[in-house]
């Protein structure tokens, strides 16, 4: 027989970790883009409508990191922040 501890049903969101990552991965791009003199909101914004990743600087592996993100998660997850849903 199974104690009552063993039989509560555990909650786990893979999107808050999600959120985090994609987060993490933005703020990274962003201040890299910063560094290198660019805008950095104009640039993100030019890469999510065009997909196109020379939008995104190759400094501090900035375009890299942008392309692990999948484009409908981030229009999602930033939606979601802005919105405070």
């Amino acid at each position: 027989m199974r104690s009552d501890a063993t039989d509560k049903t555990i909650v786990f969101s893979i999107s808050d970790n999600r959120d985090e990552s994609v987060k993490a991965i933005l703020t990274t791009v962003y201040n890299a883009l910063r560094e290198k003199g660019y805008n950095p909101v104009n640039q993100i914004v030019g890469y999510i409508l065009s997909e196109d990743p020379t939008y995104i600087t190759t400094h501090n592996n900035a375009r890299n990191l942008i392309r692990r993100i999948d484009r409908d998660d981030l229009l999602e997850i930033l939606l979601k922040n802005y919105l405070n849903i």
